[in-house]
């Protein structure tokens, strides 16, 4: 079951990283404001399920 955790955060990880270079890539084009605070929202989401996906381990043990 772990495994399969890893692999749907993982893949969450690779979208919502994606999604974040395409808002970023749409911010720098038109200047919206909702593209860019979603390209920083989902850069800040991107970087913690990576942190949750590193120390899962130790998250599972509490």
């Amino acid at each position: 079951m772990i495994s399969f955790h890893k692999v749907l955060i993982s893949s969450f990880i690779v979208f919502s990283l994606a999604y974040a270079v395409w808002s970023g890539w749409v911010f720098m084009r038109t200047g919206q404001f909702w593209a860019g605070s979603s390209a920083v929202g989902f850069v800040l989401v991107t970087a913690a399920f990576a942190f949750y996906l590193k120390n899962l381990e130790r998250f599972l043990r509490r």
